[in-house]
């Protein structure tokens, strides 16, 4: 049984886990460097890596944003809000710029995405709809569904309608995920099957790149638009997403849980995510000098070092107002307020009485977990408990280098999760909030 936590409990102590800030820099590592090859694919090498690239490069950031969107609530919209929609703003007017500059054409359309802005906004209509999910008894399936069925309409490029839908289903694999699917990983078994599957996954890539269409990794039109019919096309989705979905765990699997020199710059992904694609459309006039193996490797290692480059503080602090804007000022100062009051399950629908505790109310989310006997706050309530700050401790993205405490029961759950870190244990610790 619980016991309930007194004032003189000791505090809860945060600690950061480095695996998903190094799994993080890679994965923008491969975002990265698959924009700068994008325009050099009539080399070979360089079309089938590309292809081998974009088969999971997105799928994992979306698992990642997913698994750290657990905890989202409505006293969360605020940071949606400044963490999503007013930075796809910004960068959708920003990334027009180049365009008129360079090509002379200048069209802004704030509902169609332009470039590598679609993400935020999926995004943002992926983090709306995640107390849905925890609502859905097979949400994994119900989402795979969902996918299938878009790709059979001509959706509209408003709101990024196919791929939001399309890789609806990598979001909500992160939400179902829990530490111990990590913790799995991790085995040496497991860590070699995974550099194994890569490998393969590289060498059968080589030997059919030209032979699969594009457009099946960018998830952006309907089976018709790429020469299929419906059937056939919902059949070679649904190995996309098996593919995706493989992929990402072997990527994961390779990743180290050590700090090394790159695991604090995992922390700042989303900046090398927006502030890439400048660089990569001031390249576009280089093509001719780029366009050959040579170029390509070079290209490849610029990338590597640019990711690194972009993911420092310093470029933190230069564009943080457009990244990271402080909308306090916009915003009721107690949502939780206006929020209608919370409703009292029966009284044998609860645990034992217990005080949730959280990390401090900084902006930056938490990966410490409450002390041994402390329970967590039930997911469906309609308003937040006692003991929690009123302000939003999560982050949006996967950059914050923190996982999520245990998720929010699902409506099959026998029972709550509890904390099973000991007191005073070393054991793992997962953050609490997070896509780049």
């Amino acid at each position: 049984m619980a016991a309930a936590v007194t004032s003189s409990s000791p505090p809860v102590v945060s600690q950061r886990d480095p695996f998903l800030d190094n799994a993080k820099f890679w994965a923008i590592v491969l975002v990265v460097c698959g924009h700068l090859v994008e325009d050099l694919r009539d080399v070979p090498y360089a079309h089938a890596l590309y292809l081998f690239v974009y088969t999971f490069h997105m799928p994992l950031f979306i698992t990642i944003s997913g698994y750290l969107s657990r905890n989202f609530t409505r006293l969360r919209a605020q940071k949606l809000v400044s963490t999503l929609l007013v930075p796809y703003v910004i960068f959708e007017i920003a990334y027009s710029l180049p365009r008129w500059i360079l090509y002379g054409k200048f069209q802004l359309t704030l509902l169609d995405p332009y470039f590598l802005t679609w993400f935020l906004l999926s995004l943002f209509i992926w983090r709306l709809s995640t107390p849905v999910w925890f609502q859905v008894k097979w949400p994994l399936a119900v989402a795979v569904g969902i996918s299938l069925i878009s790709g059979a309409s001509a959706l509209p490029d408003e709101l990024s309608m196919n791929r939001t839908l399309g890789l609806l289903p990598f979001y909500v694999l992160g939400l179902v995920l829990t530490p111990q699917h990590f913790d799995l990983l991790k085995r040496r078994w497991v860590r070699l099957t995974g550099a194994l599957v890569l490998a393969v996954g590289i060498g059968i890539t080589f030997l059919v790149h030209y032979e699969v269409p594009t457009e099946w990794i960018r998830w952006r039109h309907a089976y018709t638009r790429i020469g299929v019919d419906n059937v056939t096309g919902a059949g070679i989705r649904l190995l996309m997403l098996v593919i995706g979905a493989v992929l990402v765990a072997a990527f994961l699997s390779i990743i180290t849980s050590r700090k090394t020199w790159f695991t604090a710059l995992g922390g700042l992904t989303i900046y090398a995510y927006l502030l890439h694609g400048f660089v990569v459309k001031g390249l576009d006039r280089f093509h001719d000098q780029l366009n050959n193996p040579i170029g390509v490797a070079a290209v490849i290692v610029f990338g590597v070092a640019l990711t690194a480059v972009l993911c420092t503080p310093p470029f933190r602090r230069l564009f943080k107002w457009a990244i990271e804007p402080n909308l306090k000022w916009a915003f009721k100062s107690d949502p939780a307020r206006q929020s209608p009051p919370p409703v009292e399950p029966p009284p044998g629908d609860r645990p034992h009485a217990a005080t949730p505790q959280f990390g401090p109310d900084d902006g930056e989310p938490q990966t410490g977990r409450p002390q041994s006997g402390v329970s967590r706050t039930w997911p469906h309530d309609a308003a937040p408990r006692t003991g929690r700050p009123q302000g939003d401790t999560s982050q949006i993205w996967p950059n914050e280098g923190t996982h999520p405490p245990a998720p929010p029961a699902w409506p099959n759950d026998g029972a709550p999760h509890r904390t099973n870190q000991p007191q005073g244990g070393t054991s793992h610790v997962w953050p609490k909030d997070g896509e780049p």
